[in-house]
């Protein structure tokens, strides 16, 4: 079922992207015959596209959508059948079986899939007070057990850490190791999503990686979160393209992170074409969760861009087209 489900929205985006009288057949023939793909199942899409909840803040803050028609909203509005939850919109509710009961009852209801929980303000997993971190810890614990109830796969964490490059490394790979293990009796995932501070460094976070040594500790890399110092300083960023390729290896979902689109429709300041060829190149095919966090569009047109050029950058790889160096 999964392959023709994939397979219809294959041939649908053909005949709705594909520029100019290019037949369907012809882009069937080229799907399976790309070179990138060799190795991958030409009965399914090489990834698929998933919403993150945090593209809709403003409007659930707003009051204009409660979190519970999250998945509702993920189908009826933007056609998409899976969704990535923020537990800044539910922060209580952890524990609410009830709640979430119902939650994963509504995804249900409208064939969503619940792929993971983001977990914000929880606490420093690389605290540099042992207690504080202990804590920290602890705190995620609930939320293993909520992604668990919800059907989830991981719950997204952040690395968040001080002291020198060493000891932030040391301290940060303690705390996820620990919900890494009480993660794995549960079968849920710990992913780190580069966000700010060291956490931004690819290669630090891959070695954070290294450090944790557990298979179901990976990483969440995101397109746009490549700063490394504060807000109010003057912007130093780590090469996004060069970040992501080191995340990659222990990637378990990727965030598309988009904020503003030229008229043709692609990103101002991220070149999706390169960036899914390098996610791609990692032998990654799972869903590719849409961020969208501009403010020049509304949300759901920054959605619906976001995710047209998602659809477009997956048609050319299969058409075979190269990035432009550089």
């Amino acid at each position: 079922m999964a392959n023709s489900v994939d397979r219809r929205e294959f041939l649908t985006q053909s005949a709705q992207l594909l520029a100019g009288p290019v037949a369907i057949g012809t882009a069937l023939t080229a799907w399976k015959s790309a070179p990138l793909f060799a190795a991958h199942d030409s009965g399914k899409l090489p990834y698929r596209i998933s919403l993150a909840e945090w593209s809709l803040h403003r409007t659930i803050r707003g009051g204009g959508m409660d979190h519970l028609d999250f998945a509702k909203t993920a189908r009826e509005q933007f056609k998409i059948g899976a969704v990535e939850y923020v537990n800044q919109f539910f922060a209580d509710k952890a524990k609410d079986t009830r709640y979430l009961a119902e939650m994963k009852t509504r995804a249900e209801d409208h064939n969503v899939k619940s792929l993971l929980i983001m977990i914000d303000n929880e606490g420093a997993l690389g605290d540099a007070d042992d207690a504080k971190r202990t804590e920290a810890v602890e705190n995620h614990y609930k939320w293993v057990e909520a992604a668990k109830l919800l059907g989830c796969h991981s719950i997204r964490v952040n690395a968040r850490s001080s002291g020198s490059y060493e000891e932030q490394l040391e301290r940060a790979a303690d705390g996820l190791r620990r919900v890494t293990e009480f993660g794995d009796h549960y079968d849920i995932n710990v992913i780190v999503e580069n966000h700010g501070g060291l956490s931004s460094n690819g290669a630090w976070l891959a070695g954070v990686m290294k450090k944790v040594d557990h298979p179901r500790c990976g990483t969440l890399p995101d397109f746009g979160n490549f700063r490394l110092n504060a807000r109010n300083e003057k912007p130093k960023e780590y090469d996004r393209y060069l970040g992501v390729e080191e995340l990659m290896p222990y990637a378990k979902a990727v965030s598309a992170k988009s904020y503003d689109f030229y008229e043709k429709g692609n990103e101002t300041t991220i070149d999706y074409l390169r960036m899914m060829k390098i996610v791609l190149d990692a032998g990654f095919h799972g869903f590719v969760g849409i961020e969208y966090e501009g403010k020049r569009l509304s949300e759901h047109e920054g959605i619906m861009a976001t995710k047209k050029l998602l659809q477009r950058t997956r048609l050319q790889l299969l058409r075979g087209e190269q990035p432009e160096a550089g």
